[in-house]
């Protein structure tokens, strides 16, 4: 009994010795990537009854794949990436089998799982690791864009809402590439945080090598160098795909040690040594004074090692710091690299003079990307059991019939047929004798998926086999059910028109007639809606209004109250005299005077070479224009996630662009004549958006371009050849005209999703009076465009196949001169018939006022000598432009110019002024500060103190405001957001002039405000002065 009670003692002591916190994270355990913890020691022997039980600790396991056409797209062909994964994953799945741990636990798994792309399926609910394998067969390539955010949070769900029994240690494995095209659910981060907070341990594993590094991070739980530690699931660098099975071990191992720390607990103090009896009760004692201090004991022996105490969970996220204080000016840092090009901007509307912008750069030619291989020819299996002669399936391919025997030389690898129907096993017999050769057979019906059958042994590879011939067309197959209700049909073709009359004779020119009255005002128009909210070009100068009319007299106000008295004032100066009177009263007719000498003679008259060059000075009425007769031409472009968001925003200005070079449109889509445009744009099945040929609302270029514009980007799959029937049979069958040219001009990759039809890769190709051109371009993965469907596409006419690697090439001016001469080869250049053909001079900023302020960055990094440059520049821009007569003439320039430094540093060389000397002046005596350069302070105090504000704004009604950058971008960006948001209230046109290699892309993109046809480059300063540019600077600025 006294043994007993020792024993019960020493437990509850235990009980009372602090333990620790109580595990509440994860711990990781010791690995590649990881820092090095302590090992936890082995818990020594107890005394008996202390022996640790095993705990019952089930795992949750849910699969998270992604099968989008990112994944699916980085393979050859479509979607072999997605079964390799799906290899893994059976792997994976093939390992878990329940055991004891460290002899405490006991580990039970439960397996579930999802595939994604834009929307999830589960193909498994938690069960068992049998029935789980059976299910992977149920994942199917989706395609279509990536929404991983939704797919955490549907695994979420699915492991939290689901417990049955202990409490289950929770673990994801999420197989991605990182890709996102959207996040409708939160975002990756958000939902991921989200599942940690539920207990989900996520392992981040990569599908491949192609992966975005700082998305899979965003997935994977803390600590990172655990939850992604470089795990892969296929490597595809080498020739075949590999499954990286040591990923698939690294991941169980940290598994098992996880849930370990999460389950095991212990229940008591292990400590060598016997127990002693437990003595009687002793009578209470007095209280003792104070002992005397013992000697120093000698060393103790060293105790056993304490229990590992495990990781806490993260801290909570910091608050926000407080705002630091402005640090000191620092050195002048090291030159930057040059930074990537800015986006292509959209074009705007047609200006009074059309922007030349800067040729581009030639790329180099892409290198022809690797032909496509045929899959590895399967082993050859062992001869089976001779059975009786089977009902016979539906034919498929013939073969090269042999005798039945033993297994014979090596033969010719042929094309597999198409799997017939399953038959029923026949009863073993006797072989029969080979029968006569049969004649071709039609095309079999694919049969069902049969069962996985058993490996046979691998026999020796044979030879590859001879190109099949292409087999005849299959039968007309069972009339099928009614189909649902169908949509509306396509607008029916135009009733026929009525006869051409004949032509009547060639009348006499007839005299020019009188100017005709001005028609009466129309009526207000409807309310317009909403405008676009960025800035549009410069449109021409309007004409100047007529005075309004005088308003009506005021009432009379009321009276005052009665003011005080006021005192008695000095006497006043003289006052002016008076008005003269009333001229008299007009006097009697004089007697006629005698005649007057000859006068000398008068001005000449206008010539009508006078009266044509004002014409064209005034209204450039008379300039030629490109007709190319009766045309119509359709875009199909392709909006799928491969092709990205920005490489859309291309093609769709690659068609605006193009169409620009062609001449004005058809006004009338009903016309027989002129040039029509339709737009096709495709994703996956049921997506397809098109603007029709005849839709009358596309009657102007204008109404083009705002169409073209308003097409999203789709991001989903990648049907192309349901994409080029649906543009046959939606804008060109019904709606071509009997003698105009149908061009088609098709911009894609090359691939397309394996489950559309083949087929109809050549479905243009049936008409005749098509002309398909394709240009192939590299998808997102730097892969090289597929040359043997883009020549399916123009009808293996692949002279009208045009290739580039990157889709920026599609806007470069060389490749648009390119289009424009296949879509238009031989123009017809219409000039109007004028009595005078000399170019007139016109003088520039003339017909409009214009107030032109120069913001010169006049930094180190300018140097003196291109310092001189600037200002040779400004004085020769004074020289050209016609300055205005006054202060306050309301035609013609005025200059200022303001040159910035660092912040708070601005020198004005002189305020806005048509005076040309006190231009000269300012110029000559303007410093060069040499200092650092902060662009944002400069312009605000340059809307502040140059062009002023309200009752003291210094600038002219209805003047343009022109803000002239001469700088690199290097500067302080601190404010410069908030400057630019100033220069659009001022209702400022922004121009930037940028020299050498070493430019701030971004910061000069902000200074135009997005135009990028605003910014001026040129090799070096001293370029500014030259014709090309200069004269290209004079006609933008006026």
């Amino acid at each position: 009994m006294a043994m007993i009670s020792g024993f019960i003692f020493l437990c509850m002591l235990q009980a009372a010795v602090p333990q620790g916190v109580t595990p509440r994270g994860p711990r990781p355990i010791p690995g590649r990537g990881d820092s090095p913890y302590p090992v936890r020691p082995e818990p020594t022997p107890g005394p008996p009854g202390c022996e640790p039980e095993i705990i019952e600790c089930p795992i949750k396991l849910f699969f998270t794949i992604d099968t989008s056409e990112t994944i699916a797209l980085q393979e050859s062909p479509p979607g072999r990436l997605v079964e390799s994964v799906k290899e893994f994953t059976k792997i994976f799945a093939q390992q878990l089998s329940p055991e004891e741990y460290k002899g405490h636990i006991k580990i039970t798994w439960s397996i579930g799982g999802l595939n994604y792309s834009q929307t999830q399926h589960v193909f498994s609910h938690f069960t068992t690791k049998e029935n789980f394998i059976t299910n992977l067969g149920r994942i199917e390539y989706k395609g279509k864009g990536t929404f991983t955010d939704c797919a955490l949070k549907n695994m979420t769900y699915h492991l939290t809402h689901h417990y049955a029994g202990t409490k289950a240690v929770l673990f994801s494995v999420v197989i991605t590439d990182g890709h996102v095209t959207g996040s409708p659910c939160g975002g990756i981060k958000a939902m991921a945080e989200k599942a940690r907070d539920q207990g989900i341990h996520i392992f981040s594993v990569a599908a491949s090598n192609k992966i975005d590094e700082v998305g899979m991070r965003e997935i994977a739980s803390s600590p990172t160098e655990l939850y992604r530690d470089d795990y892969l699931a296929v490597d595809i660098s080498g020739r075949l795909p590999e499954i990286k099975t040591d990923s698939i071990d690294r991941i169980i191992k940290a598994m098992k040690y996880q849930a370990y720390l999460q389950c095991y607990k212990h229940k008591c103090y292990e400590t060598p040594g016997p127990l002693g009896p437990k003595g009687f009760s002793g009578p209470k004692g007095t209280k003792g004074g104070r002992g005397d201090i013992g000697p120093k004991g000698d060393r103790g022996k060293p105790g056993d090692p304490g229990i590992e105490g495990p990781i806490g969970w993260p801290g909570p996220k910091g608050e926000v710091g407080l705002k630091g204080d402005k640090g000191e000016i620092g050195a002048a840092g090291a030159k930057g690299v040059g930074g990537v090009p800015g986006m292509t901007g959209t074009d705007g509307q047609k200006g009074k003079i059309g922007r030349i912008g800067a040729p581009g750069c030639k790329g180099d030619p892409g290198d022809k990307g690797p032909g496509g291989h045929y899959g590895d020819v399967g082993d050859t299996g062992s001869p089976g059991d001779k059975g009786d002669k089977g009902d016979s399936g539906l034919p498929g391919k013939s073969g090269l019939p042999g005798p039945v025997g033993d297994q014979g030389s090596k033969g010719e690898d042929g094309h597999p047929g198409n799997p017939g129907p399953p038959g029923k096993k026949g009863a073993t017999g006797s072989p029969g004798s080979p029968g006569p050769k049969g004649e071709r057979g039609r095309r079999g019906d694919p049969g069902t998926k049969g069962g996985q059958g058993l490996d046979g042994p691998k026999g020796e590879k044979g030879e590859r086999g001879m190109l099949g011939g292409r087999g005849r067309p299959g039968e007309d197959g069972l009339k099928g059910a009614k189909g649902d209700q169908g949509l509306p049909g396509p607008r029916g073709p135009p009733g026929k028109t009525g006869e051409i009359g004949l032509n009547g004779t060639m009348g006499n020119p007839g005299d020019p007639g009188p100017r005709g009255d001005s028609g009466n005002p129309g009526p207000k128009g409807d309310k317009g809606r909403p405008g676009f909210s960025y800035p549009g070009p410069r449109g021409p100068t309007g004409d100047r209004g007529d005075p309004g009319r005088i308003g009506p007299r005021g009432s009379r106000g009321d009276c005052g109250a009665k003011g005080e008295s006021g005192e008695k004032g000095t006497p006043g100066d003289p006052g002016e005299p008076g008005q003269s009177g009333e001229p008299g009263l007009r006097g009697p007719r004089g007697e006629p005077g005698t005649d007057g000498d000859q006068g000398p003679p008068g001005d000449p008259g206008l010539t009508d070479c006078d009266v044509m060059t004002y014409i064209r000075e005034t209204c450039g009425c008379c300039d030629c224009e490109k007709h190319c007769g009766a045309l119509d031409i359709v875009f199909v472009i392709d909006s799928s996630e491969s092709v990205g968001l920005t490489n859309f925003t291309l093609e769709k200005n690659f068609v605006i662009n193009t169409i620009n070079r062609l001449g004005s449109m058809a006004s009338d889509p009903a016309s027989p004549t002129g040039t029509r445009v339709g737009v096709v744009q495709f994703s996956h099945n049921g997506t397809f958006e098109a603007i029709h040929l005849n839709d009358p609302s596309i009657n102007s270029m204008s109404a083009f371009k705002t169409a073209v514009k308003n097409l999203q980007w789709i991001a989903g799959g990648t049907f192309t050849p349901s994409a080029l029937k649906f543009a046959y049979d939606t804008l060109i069958r019904d709606s071509k005209r009997t003698q105009a040219k149908v061009s088609v001009v098709v911009i894609t990759d090359g691939r397309y999703d394996p489950r559309d039809n083949e087929d109809l890769l050549r479905y243009l190709c049936d008409d005749n009076n098509v002309v398909v051109n394709a240009i192939g371009v590299g998808d997102m993965f730097q892969k090289a465009q597929d040359d043997e469907i883009l020549g399916s596409i123009v009808c293996n006419k692949t002279e009208r196949i045009k290739e580039m690697k990157r889709y920026v090439d599609l806007v470069a001016d060389d490749f648009i001169e390119t289009m424009e001469t296949v879509l238009c080869p031989d123009p017809l250049i219409v000039c109007p018939d004028l009595p005078c053909k000399s170019e007139p001079d016109v003088a520039p900023c003339v017909l409009r006022p214009v107030d032109l302020v120069f913001l010169l960055d006049g930094s180190e990094r300018l140097g003196f000598n291109n310092f001189r440059h600037v200002r040779e520049f400004v004085q020769k821009v004074a020289d050209r432009l016609t300055l205005a007569r006054s202060k306050n003439d309301r035609m013609r320039a005025r200059l200022a110019l303001i040159e910035f430094g660092k912040e708070d540093e601005n020198h004005v060389a002189f305020h806005l002024t048509h005076d040309p000397a006190v231009i000269a002046d300012g110029i000559s005596r303007m410093p060069y500060l040499d200092s650092s350069s902060s662009v944002g302070p400069a312009i605000i105090y340059t809307i502040d103190n140059v062009l002023g504000k309200g009752s003291a704004r210094h600038t002219r009604r209805n003047a343009e405001v022109s803000f002239v950058f001469i700088t690199d971008g290097v500067t302080d960006s601190k404010t410069l957001e908030e400057a630019v948001s100033a220069m659009r209230g001022a209702q400022v046109v922004s121009t930037v002039i940028a020299t050498g290699g070493d430019v701030d892309q971004e910061v000069l993109r902000k200074l135009a405000m997005g135009d990028q046809y605003a910014i001026f480059k040129g090799k070096d300063l001293s370029d500014l002065s030259q014709s090309t540019l200069f004269d290209r600077f004079i006609r933008w600025v006026c």
